[in-house]
């Protein structure tokens, strides 16, 4: 999807214009995928522009970057508050945000420790991720034949770019033959993620979804269906999920702040219940939307964009 150029970008403390937010081409990211990164959404709710979980994102860019022996140099207040102003001087009131941390020009060669580490965040506008009416419809996905990650190699619970490179390979096949997204499995052959979602399955009203075992990573949206589905009174249960699971349970649904909650109405080419959106994935989606469409937030999960002047 498109990026459409905003005023200004954050980097590493300053606004620097759009145009600006440069890296040298020998920068240590460039070469060797060493990166770490964050998705956000600002809704425009009833009560104003706001952006969710916004504190929670900042943390876990924090404990991505500690995994690869990395100290962030900005703290999560810092990088919470640069956010909200950024999209306040962007004049946005809905928006995907993009906090990211990158080793720079320095060092050439694998260990990038001597390298200076550059912090920026982005924000645009960004729709649906998986296209018009995922949300309300579901979308079509399969098995992918690249198998997740796995934990020993690259850890999957750090958000780093590098780990994308999977993501990458699962993407173009799900998209080349005809699928909004493909599903992997872990090494040991049970489901793990999409390219850049979380699974949740729905059987016998008890909602599971794979363990972190799974070399998945802990999805912020993730955490906030389990919290809802708990609320609402549904079982939520965390174990592995064999393959056939997909094929016979009654509901299906994706995670994540690109996605949001988005149902999958067939796994390749089977229907997902009787193909259309169940019962239960429909009542979260109506809770989370509560939240992030009327402002109703009883967990402190929103973060207001106060209208402010900027120059």
């Amino acid at each position: 999807m498109a990026i459409t150029p905003t005023r200004v970008i954050w980097k590493n403390g300053s606004f620097v214009p759009f145009e600006k937010a440069n890296i040298h081409v020998l920068s240590h990211v460039v070469h060797y995928g060493s990166s770490w990164f964050e998705g956000i959404r600002c809704y425009d709710t009833a009560e104003g522009p706001a952006v969710f979980r916004l504190d929670d994102h900042m943390r876990r860019l924090h404990y991505s970057m500690k995994v690869y022996r990395t100290q962030l140099p900005f703290s999560v207040d810092e990088l919470s508050e640069a956010a909200v102003d950024l999209v306040r001087r962007n004049k946005l009131s809905q928006c995907y945000i993009r906090p990211f941390a990158l080793r720079g020009f320095g060092d050439m060669g694998v260990y990038g420790q001597r390298c200076p580490v550059e912090v920026y965040i982005a924000a645009w506008e960004w729709g649906t991720y998986l296209g018009d009416g995922a949300t309300d419809n579901g979308v079509d996905v399969c098995i992918s034949s690249w198998d997740r990650i796995t934990p020993n190699a690259l850890p999957s619970m750090a958000k780093a770019g590098g780990n994308y490179m999977n993501s990458q390979l699962v993407k173009m096949e799900a998209i080349e033959n005809g699928y909004a997204e493909g599903i992997c499995l872990d090494s040991y052959g049970n489901i793990s993620e999409g390219s850049g979602e979380n699974v949740f399955i729905v059987v016998d009203d008890e909602l599971i979804t794979p363990p972190s075992a799974s070399a998945i990573l802990p999805g912020i949206t993730r955490d906030t269906v389990i919290t809802l589905a708990e609320e609402l009174g549904i079982t939520v249960r965390e174990q592995n999920i064999p393959r056939a699971m997909l094929y016979t349970c009654d509901e299906m649904f994706l995670t994540g702040t690109a996605v949001e909650i988005s149902p999958v109405r067939s796994v390749d080419r089977i229907a997902v219940g009787r193909g259309k959106v169940g019962p239960v994935t429909r009542a979260i989606q109506q809770a989370f939307q509560k939240i992030t469409v009327d402002g109703e937030d009883p967990y402190g999960w929103l973060t207001p964009v106060k209208k402010t002047k900027t120059k």
